[in-house]
């Protein structure tokens, strides 16, 4: 299996989007709608908390506090290739 590549920069986008930057140069959008429904993820409704998002030392993951994050793996593996730039070995 392939590593995962590091996250280097997040920024939410529209109203609960993260875009994604790996270190690959990869951009990806991940909808964080459908963790909505669940309770320990509720916070992120709140635009302030959800725009105070940042990624974890080392690229491995990103957090908003330390009870609420995601792992780089769950942004690379669920996140959609971002319109706004190629992927990877595309021109």
């Amino acid at each position: 299996m392939d590593s995962i590549p590091r996250i280097v920069a997040v920024e939410p986008v529209g109203g609960a989007e993260l875009l994604d930057r790996f270190d690959n140069g990869v951009e990806k959008i991940y909808d964080c709608r459908p963790l909505l429904r669940h309770p320990q993820f509720r916070l992120l409704t709140t635009t302030a908390f959800f725009r105070a998002v940042r990624v974890d030392p080392g690229g491995y993951g990103i957090s908003w506090n330390d009870n609420i994050d995601l792992s780089g793996y769950e942004l690379w593996v669920r996140g959609m290739p971002s319109p706004s730039k190629p992927r990877a070995g595309e021109k």
